[in-house]
């Protein structure tokens, strides 16, 4: 299952050369992030009723193109990995000519409030289900 979100680069995203700066992919994946939790029913406000945060362990980046104003990328995100605690999604960056511009990988923790991990397949078996149904074979 593809999940996409599609991102306008901003002017204020660009540098004196008019080219993106390179901060702006890892908020771009935190976006595409954010659009794919939703998409499966798991937005960050039913995450946190129920009791789950979900915070940022590590990112990796590997850039490929430039992009620049007004360019609309598309963002693929994919489970790369989830066995409980940890989950690891994969980006791929398009852009308009279907040109890959980069790429990068996230890992999260799944923690209760006061920051101690949650044994989700117990805890949070519904959220467990859904994430553990697209975690994406490697080719």
């Amino acid at each position: 299952m593809d999940f996409v979100y599609t991102h306008t680069v901003q002017y204020y995203e660009t540098d004196k050369m008019g080219i993106t700066h390179h901060s702006n992919y890892i908020r771009w994946m935190e976006e595409a992030r954010v659009d794919f939790l939703s998409k499966i029913g798991w937005d960050y406000e039913k995450m946190e009723e129920k009791g789950v945060i979900s915070p940022v362990l590590s990112v990796t980046g590997d850039y490929k193109l430039s992009t620049t104003f007004p360019d609309k990328i598309r963002v693929r995100v994919s489970v790369r990995e989830f066995r409980g605690v940890k989950m690891h999604l994969s980006y791929e960056m398009r852009n308009e000519e279907d040109k890959v511009v980069f790429c990068g990988t996230s890992s999260h923790a799944f923690l209760n409030p006061e920051g101690k991990p949650i044994r989700m397949k117990k805890e949070q078996p519904e959220l467990y289900e859904v994430l553990s149904s697209l975690v994406e074979n490697e080719t």
